[in-house]
């Protein structure tokens, strides 16, 4: 089948889905909308995955281009035609993808584009419901997500739900022999310091939790536009030689950023399915993550970790605690996670949930 695959910009997440489609032995246009400015992927495209040069790709979205891109993703429908298009988040490549005309369309969120992005404005929910009502099917990571999709017209029998998953050969738990030895308790936490993800409300607590443990350490990675204010927090509360700055890290060296900690920890206020928190879970971590509804279809409390009512970093820094408290538990509580991630978080396997919707849409286009 020959397929456009059209999405934000170039993130690991692209990297295993133009993999997969390409591996499943379709031909694939890859077309980014802003380019690779967003949650940059290391390796290069996958082969034999065509990338196209187009109008967008090159600066952030914004509503004053649309017309523009529209135009030129019809003429990139005439030069291609597609089979099929695969497009997301919803409000920008999904909706441009239906005013150029695309069809069949398979929408993806992103789970932002749905927990966040269409509550920016009349436009951003104008685009989300003319894009749904128009989308021949649907796809997310997260039930919340697709009650969300079908709430702004999305027809609920065109819907697959799946998570991402991880690949469970390479996040996997660490050996008695590759455990490293480590100073202290080791939080973790690699979400990108945007408002969205509450890396604010992880600095907050961990301070609290500082000021009463002397044995507390904090790996966190990624950056954003958070992150002033972050350090300002963590250099306020004067623990910052406490905490391990990672930046941004290969997919590669991932796992051995898993192994040092004790417990995993995700604040954000707006998810799908994590794939972070699945990775976690995959290399046998306890999570302590926000009770938010995504979260809460994957962490079971006092089973693979705990929940924390979200924004709250005085209820986080208790948590903490109560997981500082029970170390001797924590080895059970990881083989819990593991097993977790087995279960529902094998991409090999939930990539051929999407694999058999393309074959569907493309028997139904070729009749």
């Amino acid at each position: 089948m020959k397929l456009i695959y059209f999405s934000l910009g170039y993130s690991t997440h692209d990297y295993r889905f133009l993999k997969a489609l390409s591996d499943g032995g379709h031909e694939v246009y890859f077309v980014q909308l802003e380019g690779n400015r967003r949650q940059v992927e290391s390796r290069s495209a996958p082969e034999n995955v065509n990338q196209v040069i187009w109008k967008g790709g090159r600066e952030d979205f914004t509503w004053r281009k649309l017309p523009a891109l529209v135009l030129d993703f019809k003429r990139l429908l005439r030069d291609i035609k597609p089979d099929l298009v695969h497009a997301g988040p919803i409000q920008t490549c999904a909706f441009i993808a239906i005013l150029a005309g695309a069809s069949p369309l398979l929408t993806m969120s992103w789970g932002f584009d749905l927990m966040d992005d269409v509550h920016k404005g009349w436009m951003w929910e104008f685009a989300t419901k003319y894009t749904l009502e128009r989308s021949t099917f649907f796809t997310s990571d997260a039930n919340v997500t697709k009650d969300k999709a079908v709430a702004y017209g999305m027809n609920p029998e065109k819907t697959i739900v799946f998570p991402w998953g991880v690949d469970l050969e390479h996040f996997r738990m660490k050996s008695a022999e590759g455990s490293m030895a480590k100073e202290g308790f080791v939080l973790f936490c690699n979400r990108s310091w945007e408002t969205r993800y509450g890396v604010d409300v992880l600095a907050r607590a961990f301070v609290k939790v500082a000021q009463q443990r002397d044995d507390i350490r904090l790996l966190l990675l990624s950056g954003g536009s958070q992150g002033a204010n972050i350090r300002k927090t963590l250099q306020g509360g004067g623990v910052e030689e406490y905490v391990t700055f990672g930046g941004q890290i290969s997919q590669t060296d991932l796992p051995r950023w898993y192994h040092m900690a004790d417990l995993y920890i995700s604040p954000s206020h707006v998810d799908g399915s994590s794939v972070s928190l699945m990775e976690a879970l995959a290399c046998g971590l306890p999570c302590l993550v926000s009770d938010i509804p995504a979260n809460q279809e994957w962490v079971f409390e006092n089973k693979n970790g705990w929940l924390f009512r979200d924004g709250d970093a005085d209820h986080l820094a208790e948590k903490i605690l109560v997981a500082m408290n029970r170390r001797e538990n924590l080895p059970e509580i990881g083989r819990a996670s593991r097993s977790e991630a087995e279960k529902r978080a094998d991409w090999k396997k939930n990539a051929e949930a999407l694999m058999e919707v393309y074959r569907s849409l493309g028997e139904k286009n070729a009749h």
